[in-house]
């Protein structure tokens, strides 16, 4: 569990490693970890509530940890203008405020019995207090952006919009269109958005040009995509528990991820592909034996190499949405994310 302290410098520069990230030069290393260890105290503050339940439940995921990505964009898009400006903070403590948020409302949807390793807010208390803590804590995020103008809170607001939508979107599921279309539309609302809104902060509130803003922005939506996508690979190819959950923990669940839509999309014929697809017709695996079969076959398919060419795509187009920044630690630094993500599923 994380102590309600601010995590030291040194577990924080662990985190890039985590992530992929290597920032090369110790002067920007040393800048962004202020910036988050200063995240990590306000954060701290804006979970805070008099109501004792309220505070406990708000803390919760807080203390479950995490990899603080958003505000991690905040401080590295902040490079491309002031780091050390003031509203360069509180605008990452606004972002992960809603990611947190989300995720309250999110294991309500899915029913989910754990968050980051511990039980989720509405296994332990109700899904009703689940619900109004997510809420509580997009007011405490709005609250926060408020003193960040009214643009800010124009953003926050269009971000949470599109987040809703992509909830929405998954909820009711293709209805017609094209299954791959609509499940990468879903995460490019559900998580490409807030990723995107992250990157555009750090360089509005860091004072980059209009340009450098866009072109952080445009990379932050399709490095959020990848990673989602990177994610879903992982819980298939990984032997090791590296997506943070038990390998195939998605196919267990019925949860149709990228290469499951592939391989029920697709016409090979071999006898592996067509029982592959027989099987996942099914829906959720909770037969033991089914599913160790499905993921096997899952392993060795052609669906699961179109979804790594995928993910590389995307991976590359982010690299792509860099190109207008000027060269230096802080553009390596994001293009070694767009390195890792390629070649954490290979």
């Amino acid at each position: 569990m994380v102590e309600d302290v601010v995590n030291p410098a040194g577990e924080r520069s662990g985190q890039f490693g985590a992530l992929g990230l290597h920032l090369a030069d110790p002067r920007v290393e040393a800048s962004v970890l202020g910036v988050l260890d200063r995240v990590e105290a306000q954060l701290w503050s804006g979970v805070a509530s008099a109501d004792p339940l309220v505070a406990d439940a708000a803390r919760h995921l807080m203390e479950a940890g995490g990899k603080r990505f958003r505000p991690l964009l905040v401080a590295l898009g902040a490079q491309f203008g002031d780091p050390e400006a003031a509203q360069v903070v509180p605008a990452a403590v606004v972002m992960e405020l809603t990611h947190l948020a989300t995720l309250y409302h999110d294991d309500v949807m899915d029913e989910a019995a754990v968050r980051r390793g511990a039980p989720s807010a509405n296994s332990r208390w109700s899904n009703s207090v689940a619900i109004l803590v997510g809420d509580f804590l997009f007011a405490r995020a709005a609250d926060i952006a408020a003193d960040l103008g009214p643009e800010a809170v124009r953003l926050q607001a269009r971000t949470f919009a599109r987040l809703v939508h992509g909830q929405i979107a998954e909820t009711v599921g293709p209805r017609g269109t094209d299954p791959v279309a609509h499940y990468l539309h879903v995460i490019a609302e559900k998580t490409g958005s807030l990723i995107a809104t992250s990157a555009r902060f750090g360089g509005m509130f860091g004072g980059a040009s209009a340009a450098h803003i866009e072109a952080l922005a445009g990379y932050g939506e399709v490095i959020g995509v990848a990673f989602q996508l990177s994610d879903d690979l992982l819980d298939i190819a990984s032997e090791s528990v590296q997506s943070g959950k038990t390998p195939g923990t998605d196919l267990r669940e019925g949860v149709p991820t990228l290469p499951v839509l592939y391989a029920l999309a697709g016409d090979d014929s071999d006898a592996a592909s067509v029982r592959l697809r027989e099987i996942l017709a099914t829906g959720p695996l909770v037969d033991d034996a089914l599913h160790a079969e499905a993921l096997t076959l899952l392993r060795e398919s052609p669906a699961l190499k179109r979804a790594r060419e995928t993910v590389r795509s995307y991976a590359e187009d982010a690299r792509a949405h860099l190109a207008p920044l000027p060269e230096g630690p802080a553009r390596r630094a994001l293009e070694s994310l767009c390195d890792y993500i390629a070649d954490r599923t290979s």
